[in-house]
């Protein structure tokens, strides 16, 4: 048996730990995020999770990596600012393709990458949440919570696509334009805001 924990060996017998889930717990307990889980050199099927936690530790070799969740957290935050600016550089070329005659085609492309974009942000930002046990409606941004914030950018996804499968190009431009501008600050304040509560 032998058990390494971010690159240091654990006693896992002098811990009394005996089970792959009493390993999992004992790291759990040390409030770290298993980020990588190899045994014997190979990553487990995490489809057997229960079968996996109740195998002896006698006979394995166990390798774990972990992140402390805040910190992790810290960093994806800063990534989902980094997407938003992509995000803003996509929709002005958009807007700008939306305005020439014959754009349309091109505005399509750098939406769908926008789009990708923002729902990878929302996904982001909801995940986040959910690991650090953040309640949405408790974070304020202006005289709205962030989950109505959310809310609404999910009504503006609807509105751009309705303008989408109407071809109602005039629609999608001002939405573009104007609604998703706010939405874009909405945005950078709720992740400052989500930023001092993990921080």
């Amino acid at each position: 048996m032998s058990v390494t924990i971010d690159y240091e060996p654990v006693a896992a017998d002098e811990l009394g730990l005996k089970t792959v889930g009493q390993v999992l717990t004992h790291v759990q307990r040390e409030n770290r995020l298993v980020v990588n889980l190899l045994v014997d050199g190979v990553p487990p099927d995490l489809t057997r999770l229960g079968h996996l936690r109740a195998a002896s530790l006698d006979g394995l070799t166990l390798f774990i990596e972990t992140a402390e969740p805040r910190q992790m957290a810290l960093e994806v935050i800063d990534e989902v600012e980094e997407q938003l600016d992509e995000a803003d550089r996509l929709k002005a070329e958009a807007c700008s393709l939306l305005q020439k005659n014959g754009g349309v085609g091109k505005a399509m492309e750098k939406l769908s990458g926008c789009f990708s974009t923002w729902q990878a942000a929302q996904e982001s930002v909801l995940k986040t949440a959910q690991l650090l046990r953040i309640d949405l409606a408790k974070i304020i941004i202006g005289a709205r919570s962030l989950q109505d914030v959310l809310g609404e950018f999910t009504g503006q996804l609807r509105q751009i696509k309705s303008a989408l499968e109407n071809r109602d190009f005039v629609t999608l431009g001002d939405i573009l334009t104007y609604e998703t501008a706010e939405t874009s600050a909405d945005w950078r304040s709720a992740l400052g805001a989500m930023r001092e509560v993990i921080a």
